[in-house]
This record gives C-alpha cells, sequence and structure tokens, in this order.
C-alpha cells in the first residue's frame, strides 16, 4: 500500500519528522535540529530545504490506485499549503511555538492557535528591531515550561549600548485558576461558576518592558493577551486585553504626538471610538494612586473585551500589537546621541523608582502571575528596571524640566488634537 510522507524539514522553526500512512494513525518520530545566534539574536534551525515536500516513497510500493489518490490529493495538498503557511511564521520567530505544530495545524482555525501566533510574530518584530538598535547585541532566549500546563519564552537583553533592560515575554498558558486569580476576576464584574472549587482556564499573550539607558529615550510597556476560561456547566468564557503605554523621563512633545497618532491609527482602522476610550481608560489604569500622579503620557489600555466578535476583536488587538514597532523604535533612533547630565540621569533613577511602584502595588498582570500556581516569577518581575532610586521628599524645582513632566503626569494632555 502506497504511503505518503511529509518531509517538513522546518527550517529554524519545527522539531518534527511526520511520517503519515494512508492506513491509519500518524507516527512521529523526533528530528534533532541545531541552534544558533544569528545577527545578534536566537535562532533555531533544522538542516535541510524550507520547504515542505510531499514524496511517495518507492519502498512502499506504487500500485495504489491513482483515483485514490487523486481523491485525496485535495485535502492533502490543502493541508499542506497550510502547515507551509506556519512553518514560513516560524522562521522569523525566536523560538519555536509554546504549542507543538502538529497541534498548531490540527488547530489552525482556533482563536487559541492565532493568538499563539500571533504574539510569537510580535516578539520577533520587537526583539530583531532591538536588537539592530543595539548594534546587533545578543539577546537571551529563554524557553520555560510550567508544570501545571503550558510555557513561555523570555527574550532579554540587559547592559547593551542603549538598552539597559528589554525584555519581551511569551507565555501560554493553562490548568485551573488559583482561587486569589479567580478573586480577582470576579471583582471584576465576572461570574465565574467553579465546579468543586476548579474553574480551568487557558492564557496567552506578549508582554514588554523596555528600560533605555539614555534619560531622553522613554520606557515602553505593551502587553496584548487572550483568555478563555471553562464555567462548571461547560460555558466557556473568553476575552481579549492589552495596551502600550509610554513612560518618558522628560517631556517632548514630538514624541509624544507620534506615540499617539500611530495608536490611534491603528484604533481607527476598526473602530474610532476606540482610540479616546482607552486613551482615558490607560490614563485611569496607569495611575500612582498614592503619589497623585500617572506612570507616563499613556497610551491605550483595555480589558475583558468580548463584543462584537471574537474576529473583529482579533484584528483590533492584531492591528495594535502591529503598531508597537512604529510608535517606538523612531523615538529611540531619533534620541540615541542625546547628551546627558548625571543629574538628569539621577532623575531617571527616581522616575524608575516610581514605577517600580506602580508594577508592584498596582499592575494586574503582575498580581495576576503572582497569585497562578507554577508561575515563572523571573518573567513576571522582567518589567522592573536594573537600577531605581527613592530619594526622602524630593520634589523638583518649579520651572525646571523635571517639574515640566510632573505637571503632565498629574493633568493628562490630549497629545493627538
Amino acid at each position: 500500500m502506497s504511503q505518503l510522507v511529509a518531509l517538513s524539514a522546518l527550517s529554524r522553526c519545527g522539531s518534527r519528522l511526520a511520517l503519515s500512512n494512508a492506513g491509519g494513525a500518524a507516527a512521529r518520530r523526533p528530528f534533532s535540529g541545531a541552534r544558533r545566534f544569528t545577527g545578534g539574536f536566537y535562532k533555531p534551525f533544522l538542516l535541510g530545504s524550507a520547504a515542505l515536500v510531499g514524496v511517495t516513497v518507492a519502498g512502499f510500493g506504487l500500485n495504489r490506485s491513482r483515483a485514490v489518490l487523486a481523491a485525496k490529493s485535495v485535502p492533502a495538498e490543502r493541508d499542506q499549503r497550510e502547515l507551509n503557511e506556519i512553518l514560513q511564521k516560524c522562521k522569523h520567530f525566536m523560538s519555536d511555538p509554546v504549542t507543538d505544530i502538529n497541534k498548531l495545524l490540527e488547530n489552525k482555525d482556533d482563536m487559541r492557535t492565532k493568538m499563539e501566533l500571533l504574539v510569537m510574530d510580535v516578539q520577533a518584530d520587537v526583539c530583531k528591531a532591538l536588537a539592530e538598535v543595539d548594534g546587533g547585541q545578543s539577546i537571551k532566549v529563554d524557553r520555560w515550561h510550567r508544570k501545571e500546563g503550558g510555557g513561555g519564552i523570555s527574550c532579554v537583553l540587559q547592559d547593551g549600548k542603549v538598552f539597559e533592560k528589554a525584555g519581551v515575554n511569551v507565555s501560554v498558558v493553562f490548568g485551573n485558576l488559583s482561587e486569589e486569580a479567580t478573586k480577582q476576576m470576579r471583582s471584576r464584574g465576572k461570574s465565574l461558576k467553579s465546579k468543586d472549587g476548579k474553574l480551568p482556564f487557558c492564557a496567552m499573550g506578549v508582554s514588554s518592558v523596555i528600560h533605555p539607558k539614555n534619560p531622553h529615550i522613554p520606557t515602553i510597556h505593551f502587553n496584548y493577551r487572550y483568555f478563555e476560561i471553562e464555567e462548571a456547566d461547560g460555558h466557556k468564557s473568553w476575552w481579549f486585553g492589552g495596551g502600550t503605554d509610554l513612560t518618558p523621563t522628560y517631556l517632548n512633545k514630538d514624541d509624544a504626538i507620534h506615540f499617539h497618532k500611530t495608536l490611534k491609527e491603528a484604533c481607527d482602522k476598526h473602530d474610532q471610538s476606540y482610540y479616546p476610550a482607552f486613551k482615558k481608560w490607560c490614563d485611569d489604569y496607569f495611575t500612582i494612586k498614592h503619589r497623585g500622579e500617572r506612570r507616563g503620557v499613556g497610551g491605550i489600555f483595555f480589558d475583558d473585551l468580548d463584543s462584537p466578535s471574537a474576529e473583529g476583536l482579533f484584528g483590533f488587538v492584531h492591528s495594535c500589537a502591529k503598531a508597537v514597532v512604529p510608535c517606538y523604535i523612531p523615538i529611540v533612533k531619533k534620541h540615541l546621541h542625546d547628551p546627558y547630565t548625571p543629574e538628569e540621569k539621577a532623575w531617571q533613577q527616581l522616575r524608575r523608582g516610581r514605577y517600580v511602584e506602580f508594577n508592584l502595588v498596582y499592575d494586574r498582570g503582575t498580581k495576576f502571575g503572582l497569585a497562578t500556581p507554577g508561575s515563572r516569577i523571573e518573567s513576571i518581575l522582567m518589567s522592573l528596571p536594573l537600577t531605581a532610586r527613592w530619594e526622602y521628599m524630593h520634589d523638583p524645582v518649579k520651572g525646571t524640566k523635571e517639574a515640566e513632566i510632573i505637571e503632565v503626569l498629574k493633568n493628562p494632555k490630549d497629545w493627538v488634537h
């Protein structure tokens, strides 16, 4: 009986050689690849052709009816084409996807698959842009597994020429929510029905915080995520969340305008009401309440979005996530060679202290991560800067550049009108 062998030479992304026969289930053998650093970032690759090649193996006989082969050729060709599309995307990634590629192909139309491929793609976009700006600086790629289910890929550039610490983390995790995490969600108005105290969930996303060395280059944070929960009655709830925000040490109005306009363009492609609503949400969310000031000059923020449709919201999230590089990298390049004084560096350290305060006291993502069993602490606290400073009763002198940024943080501005 003739058999078809799918020789998937998964150039820099796949990890298995799949042998599927016409008479039954697929058999899989490990296909060991090599890993290397290329152009400043870590890339896995497999030896062989990048193409997926379908061949008939003579050793299994060629007497199978051509009519049967022809009848199976359409779905076979479609599956091969779809696998090729996934493999082509994987070539760009910093590492293999968290989920096995065969499973991604099997569930290619599932929102979990679409979101995982998107967050892997965004991680690679940002990491490659950072490495290029930092002169080819190496990025540490750290693949981790969670015993309760899932895992992730953390990419970190530390002590570079431009960036003191830049982390871009992908996580794809599943299991049961902890009681504390469930309470957090219920406090946001979600009616979640557990069974025997268990609430199965699946969550995936990409999150990043980038802290530059130069105080005239702002810090950026972004996070885009998808969440599913299965309740006791079998009902599945899902929602999207995310956003991108900018935290400058010193105010540069042109930078703030460019940043906000780029995000507004991404929002306006889907709904012109999104940007003003999510800009306000961002200003409100990133408030350091005990200081009476915002963390930065804002951006967009949204959470618990579950309408009008999953596909529509996925398109919106895709546009926002893809806007990260164009909204930020031009600002970095603009200020690469700006001179700065020791006093300006000291002010940057004080502002980073405020950043730490928000992340550890108020940030939902940090609190949820710390409340989730088996969470990876290093990835959760990746957002914290290498250095920060606190001084007793420090207030900037009126009329200084330091006082200017404080005024904006206390009274958010409209940057696009």
